[in-house]
């Protein structure tokens, strides 16, 4: 079965399209092509054309023309559309006429350097060209960085090793810096958040370096679709854009469908588990030999709806690709999907860019993954080589989910969301400002950023610490620690966890990330690794080590946690109806405390065990609502007040994510029955991400527009009286929860009767 064929067996399944909420087709689109520019090297020019390349699209002609004219540019079209021909062929143009230049390449990922690389030596070679490309990244052997350093024409490498491996070590890359004339940075998309918050800042130090050996190099970036490319662009390099967007590459007929599974429960508004359904779809898309992937949200999920593939695909090799894989395991996994020997994978979100992972016809995204954008990342992995394409969407029952099962409109008709970072946060940078330090020393008069008048403060602060000593007119470094290695890039923690064989320590099964440790690798935990069940024995938490060994278990362990949350400073705060919105600062504790045993397949719960681990802190900025008390035990009595609370969160958990433009893993709600700051139920939302990236403060600022969306989807819901796509799961004898739901949420829209200034909090 050919994927047209499999489009037209599903549109005459009743039972998949009852579940379908919505399936729209989008039409094939014709190339634009421009001709290749007169004087271009004929060296370069014929190997493209060997490769039946006899023209440019439009847009890699445009970003070829800005590139000879000097100018910065950001190139923003989809998947697959031939992004990389259009950083490639300047640079190497450039590479022929000056055997001195150099150029630095920087990908998100390891992986994304690994598979550039092997497109641009196979260009190189065929060109017979005398341009020497290298990856320098944690792998390289250190026998072949020394001739990297002095004779790589075009070195690739990711930000990790550009912060930690290079820009420290600045004076033995004199080369590279002196001639460097050109920074590719791929995937701009993907620098969001903490880490594009920290991307930012390197950049900076960058700069800095290249001023220091008098190169001006020139920028070439590109992108995923996102709202704000250009803007974006021009905050994390601080310089003026040029954006191309206008795409003339070629689109097969795509095919995208929103699946909702079937109600099971119809008073409770529960449906069958997105789980099980995505594997009995993906089951059903693989045993007709079409290859596929399937995106989960969790590295939980992916292992588990990959566990099941396997049983249900036999003669089919399915792998699980997630964070915590060993290098050399993601490698032959992708390989595996290039050569098909593999013809399907479940994945999180590491395989959304733009790695090399052959001809896939579909592909199946388990509940929304949080942005427009990462959705049609997810949803462009499929035909990728301008055949028809399928791609399915399967709902949970978070009202996130049935939101778009109920208004699919909004995955065709929004835009991709902006990506947003805060460089300026002062953790992130004074930590760079620390690397900064170490790498050159600051004059008095020197910022950081143009912008940054704080600069001389933040130095004259790390001098009262001991870490600076000025002397002569400068700053210079004075500590023994090496500063690049106390920071990550993309964690506000330092070190992940190892997870090895107890019987031999010397096998490495693979690593978790100091926040998820005590969720997945506590002591009698069942960690999932390739579908295989490894039994956590110990857990030692000052050397980030698990040891484990291997079992047979019909169950995974699910973890939960406690969260304490303190009010450091409250920045601004207005009246809401009965309630009270601030925005400030808190300390946020989690402790993991328990494990639940599921049962596979029926998912049943088996038991549970505690769990004995450090609580982990953090110190992030939160905006919160402080209800009056009376008036909630008025509107749904004193067992009630604290049943509508929870079901406030949850609906705001859900909502918020869809108009602040982030990420949902970019905040966390909680709420507290009687709150330490104020004394009243409150609710707090608050950044997932040490210091904040400024989610909350949007919130605080567009919470009428969030709460009217909430009512609109509670109200819009099915289900007789709450459900997991709306209020959450509720008890059974809760009366009218849904009305009494929105009738709260619609009295924080009510004009206040008081002025913010007069109300007092304790």
């Amino acid at each position: 079965m050919n994927i047209q064929q499999l489009i037209e067996y599903l549109k005459n399944q009743n039972s998949f399209m009852e579940n379908v909420s919505r399936w729209w087709t989008v039409e094939p689109v014709d190339p634009k092509f421009a001709p290749f520019p007169p004087g271009a090297d004929s060296q370069i020019v014929d190997v493209y054309r060997n490769r039946g390349i006899e023209q440019l699209y439009s847009h890699q002609r445009e970003a070829y023309d800005a590139v000879m004219r000097n100018e910065d540019v950001i190139v923003v079209t989809p998947t697959a559309s031939g992004k990389t021909l259009a950083y490639n062929f300047p640079v190497l143009q450039q590479m022929i006429r000056d055997s001195q230049a150099r150029a630095l390449y920087l990908f998100p990922t390891k992986a994304l350097s690994q598979d550039q690389l092997s497109e641009l030596q196979e260009l190189i070679d065929t060109a017979e060209c005398q341009i020497k490309t290298y990856t320098f990244d944690g792998d390289t052997p250190q026998s072949a960085r020394k001739a990297i350093r002095s004779a790589g024409n075009i070195v690739i490498t990711n930000p990790d090793m550009l912060h930690a491996g290079i820009l420290p070590h600045h004076t033995i890359w004199v080369n590279l810096f002196e001639n460097l004339k050109f920074i590719v940075i791929d995937e701009i998309h993907s620098y969001k958040g903490v880490f594009g918050s920290h991307f930012a800042n390197l950049i900076r130090r960058l700069k800095r370096i290249c001023a220091f050996y008098g190169s001006n190099p020139q920028f070439i970036c590109c992108s995923a679709t996102i709202h704000n490319p250009k803007e974006h662009a021009e905050q994390l390099v601080n310089r003026n854009f040029t954006l191309i967007d206008n795409n003339g590459a070629p689109r097969g007929e795509k095919h995208y469908v929103i699946y909702n599974p079937p109600v099971v429960n119809s008073q409770l508004g529960i449906r069958a588990s997105a789980v099980k359904e995505a594997a009995k779809v993906g089951a059903l898309i693989l045993n007709n030999k079409i290859p596929t992937i399937v995106f989960a949200r969790s590295r939980l999920r992916v292992e588990i709806i990959a566990t099941y593939l396997k049983k249900q695909c036999q003669g089919k090799k399915v792998a699980a690709y997630r964070g915590g894989f060993l290098p050399s395991e993601r490698r032959n996994i992708e390989k595996g999907l290039r050569n098909s020997t593999i013809q399907g994978v479940v994945s999180t979100n590491a395989l959304e860019l733009g790695i090399d992972i052959g001809m896939l016809d579909t592909a199946v995204t388990v509940g929304y993954p949080g942005s427009i954008s990462s959705l049609h990342q997810q949803f462009g992995r499929a035909g990728r080589r301008g055949t028809a394409s399928l791609s399915i969407m399967i709902s949970t029952s978070s009202p996130l989910d049935q939101y778009i099962a109920a208004n699919p409109e909004f995955v065709l008709s929004s835009n991709p969301e902006s990506a947003t970072i805060n460089p300026d946060n002062i953790l992130i940078l004074m930590d760079h400002i620390k690397c900064a330090a170490f790498e050159l020393p600051f004059s008095y008069d020197e910022r950081f950023a143009d912008h940054l008048s704080t600069t001389r403060e933040m130095l004259e602060y790390l001098e009262e610490m001991g870490i600076l000593k000025s002397a002569e007119g400068k700053y210079h470094w004075m500590s023994d620690i090496y500063p690049a290695n106390e920071i990550s890039l993309r964690t506000a923690s330092h070190e992940n966890f190892v997870i090895v064989d107890k019987h031999d320590h010397a096998t490495v099964i693979g690593e978790v990330d100091y926040t998820s440790a005590p969720t997945l690798i506590h002591e009698d935990a069942i960690y999932i690794h390739q579908g295989r069940q490894y039994y956590i024995d110990k857990l030692d938490w000052e050397r980030h080590t698990a040891f484990c060994h291997e079992i047979e278990s019909d169950y995974y362990t699910d973890a939960e946690e406690k969260t304490d949350l303190h009010v450091l400073e409250q920045h601004q705060y207005r009246s809401m109806g009965n309630a009270v919105i601030s925005l400030g600062e808190l300390n946020v504790r989690t402790k993991a405390i328990m494990f639940k045993k599921i049962k596979f397949n029926s998912h049943e719960n088996l038991g549970w065990g505690k769990i004995f681990l450090p609580e982990l802190e953090m110190h992030t900025s939160s905006v919160w609502i402080d209800f009056d008390n009376s008036f909630l035990e008025q509107a749904a009595g004193r067992e009630g007040a604290g049943e509508i609370l929870y079901s406030i969160a949850y609906i705001l958990r859900n909502i918020a994510p869809l108009f602040t433009l982030s990420d949902i893993s970019d905040i966390h709600v909680q709420h507290q029955t009687r709150s330490g700051f104020s004394g009243e139920p409150a609710i707090y939302i608050y950044d997932s991400t040490p210091g904040g990236v400024g989610i909350s403060e949007r919130i605080y600022h567009i919470i009428d527009t969030i709460i009217n969306e909430s009512i609109t989807v509670i109200a819009g819901c099915t289900c007789e009286n709450g459900c997991p796509g709306c209020i959450g799961p509720i008890p059974h004898d809760s009366g009218n929860a849904k009305s009494m739901v929105i009738q709260v949420l619609r009295t924080l829209l009510y004009e206040p009767e008081r002025q913010a200034q007069n109300i007092q909090l304790h």
